[in-house]
């Protein structure tokens, strides 16, 4: 796959071609397997749902069933968040807004073909990896100073302000679960945060997965397992994401849910408690979809009957992304 024809593609945006009507190049072509083989359908009660409320309150119960959650799964659906319908649906229509207009203004938050932050796709990939089908906002939104505010759209007009309340609101709800994690391994409340520190960062993503006449072919993201510390995602009414847990397993829209999803530094620094899971995004034929992502084991979960699974690490992410742009995880570079 060369270089230069990679880029050309990049630059023409995948909302570009669907306008077109053109049908998936090669650099797109993922997917070697049927849309319904290695899917096993689930009933949406089977997958793992947890009350924020009750975790907040430090219920044993729903405690209990937050560790479960992500021993099995890596992942939950987080109703009772206590972020109003009214605000997930606005940060849901200025993101529809801003994908909708047109190119020109877009590019005006254009990314280059290397860099991250920006309007575009991600940067290539290694030789022989293929690009997804989708189109991304990707904003670095906390703490204040790795802010680009060149990049923050200025249209819609609601849009940088609807993205402020978002930060504030997923900063205070990422403390409370990372404390609801600790509890649920019986750990001091602050620990994780602690080991994130003044490092801790979050960034909004918003993908837009357009229309694709050949989901056979085609992934709207590939399968990998995030390098963060965990991904809150906030999806629409559209199924398309999926997890690998022995099969593919898709995740159930829940009006208002957000999906939290553990990645690898979570599981390292649960000592392999919690596990990091592998997801992909699928295409639709019909309709698009839009969504909103040094360490070690706590010592608190070492001990003769656990030993310890990973060393302390630095500079994961950028480890992680070396191993992502292959098709590869990067989890095996923390084993002891």
């Amino acid at each position: 796959m060369a270089g230069s024809s990679v880029e050309v593609l990049l630059s023409k945006r995948v909302q570009d071609m669907v306008l077109n009507h053109e049908e998936p190049l090669p650099p797109y072509i993922s997917r070697h397997d049927s849309i319904d083989e290695h899917l096993v359908p689930i009933p949406p009660l089977a997958f793992p749902v947890i009350n924020l409320t009750l975790l907040s309150s430090s219920q044993p119960e729903e405690l209990a069933k937050l560790r479960s959650a992500l021993s099995s799964w890596g992942c939950f659906q987080a109703i009772e968040h206590g972020i109003p319908k009214s605000f997930l649906d606005e940060l849901r229509h200025v993101a529809k807004e801003f994908f909708q207009q047109t190119v020109e203004e877009k590019k005006k938050y254009a990314k280059g073909v290397e860099e991250f932050e920006g309007y575009g796709a991600d940067p290539v990939p290694a030789q022989g990896q293929s690009l997804d089908w989708s189109d991304r906002l990707f904003l670095e939104v906390y703490p204040e100073h790795r802010r680009n505010p060149k990049l923050w759209p200025q249209n819609p007009l609601s849009f940088r302000q609807v993205l402020e309340d978002y930060t504030v609101k997923m900063k205070s709800l990422t403390e409370k679960v990372s404390k609801a994690m600790a509890k649920s391994l019986n750990l001091e409340e602050n620990c994780f945060l602690d080991q994130f520190g003044e490092r801790a960062t979050l960034q909004a993503r918003f993908n837009y997965y357009s229309c694709c006449q050949r989901p056979d072919l085609v992934l709207g993201l590939k399968a990998h397992a995030d390098g963060s510390g965990y991904t809150i995602i906030l999806q629409d009414d559209v199924e398309g994401l999926q997890v690998l847990r022995d099969n593919w397993v898709t995740v159930p829209t829940i009006p208002d849910a957000l999906l939290i999803l553990m990645g690898d530094q979570m599981e390292i620094m649960s000592n392999g408690i919690f596990k990091s899971p592998v997801h992909r995004v699928l295409t639709n034929s019909d309709r698009e979809r839009i969504s909103v992502a040094e360490i070690g084991p706590e010592a608190g979960l070492v001990d003769e009957n656990r030993p310890r699974l990973f060393k302390h690490v630095k500079d994961y992410s950028d480890v992680h992304w070396e191993y992502y742009q292959q098709g590869k995880r990067a989890l095996h570079v923390a084993s002891v």
